[in-house]
């Protein structure tokens, strides 16, 4: 699973463009849904084959998740034909994540739908995960009751819910990566931070790249990135590498900046 996985909500007609440019910049992520509402995914799916003609990207080395509803079946079949465009054969088309997109309004819903998702792994799926979940409970429920358990957990990275420490903590435990979506939006305060200024300023980079950077730094942890922009498409695949370089390095200010970004999220 890359680091910064490109997130196509919103982008309408501009989806097919915007998912082959992100692909030829280097990214090997891409986050879609099975939601016509705030997503194309048929036009992600085109895209994407787009991107694999042109740079000769095959597939296995790209990873494609998708958010489905309570609708688990049709919601599968609706993706696996979107995404169609992938594979040579129709067989051939698979999905790395299929996502439940929240709990359900009671737990056993949530269960009943985890298990249609547990029959698609691993002809049609490869991984299920769960996103929108803030109350620990409910994902130790999930995870104790699960035959295939959850490899993702895709939460907004907020102050709202504490920056989601307990559930950070047990995804990091149970070896579940944590992914943050919003993590620019929801968080003007954490981008205007000393800690931010100064690694944007100490590894030349712009403030969301410093963020970037170090939301993933705390360890098992992917991003949604949604940028329209070419250059930001680059910029942040690039500096957000440099960032983790700069962080790992262990010298003092490297240390100092890590501890002063944990300390903004207690």
């Amino acid at each position: 699973m890359p680091a910064l996985i490109y997130g196509t909500a919103w982008k309408k007609e501009t989806t097919r463009e915007l998912v082959r440019q992100a692909l030829l910049t280097g990214f090997r992520g891409v986050d879609t849904a099975a939601q016509p509402k705030h997503y194309r995914e048929d036009l992600v799916g085109r895209g994407i084959a787009d991107a694999m003609r042109q740079n000769g990207i095959k597939r296995e080395d790209l990873y494609i998740q998708t958010n489905i509803s309570e609708q688990v079946r049709a919601s599968v079949a609706s993706s696996l034909r979107n995404l169609a465009h992938t594979a040579e054969l129709p067989e051939q088309v698979y999905i790395d994540c299929l996502v439940l997109h929240s709990p359900l309004p009671t737990q056993s819903q949530t269960f009943e739908a985890w298990q249609a998702m547990e029959s698609f792994v691993p002809k049609h799926v490869r991984t299920i995960g769960i996103s929108n979940v803030y109350h620990l409970p409910i994902l130790t429920a999930l995870y104790e009751v699960a035959s295939v358990k959850p490899t993702v957990v895709q939460n907004r990275f907020h102050r709202d819910t504490g920056y989601d420490k307990q559930i950070r903590a047990f995804c990091n435990d149970k070896g579940i990566t944590y992914q943050s979506f919003w993590t620019l939006t929801a968080n003007p305060d954490l981008l205007r931070s000393q800690a931010v200024q100064r690694i944007a300023t100490h590894v030349g980079v712009a403030p969301p790249v410093a963020l970037y950077g170090l939301v993933l730094s705390l360890g098992n942890v992917s991003i949604l990135d949604g940028t329209t922009s070419a250059e930001h498409m680059k910029a942040d695949l690039n500096g957000v590498n440099a960032v983790q370089s700069w962080l790992l390095a262990n010298n003092e200010k490297a240390i100092e900046a890590r501890n002063e970004f944990a300390s903004l999220l207690e």
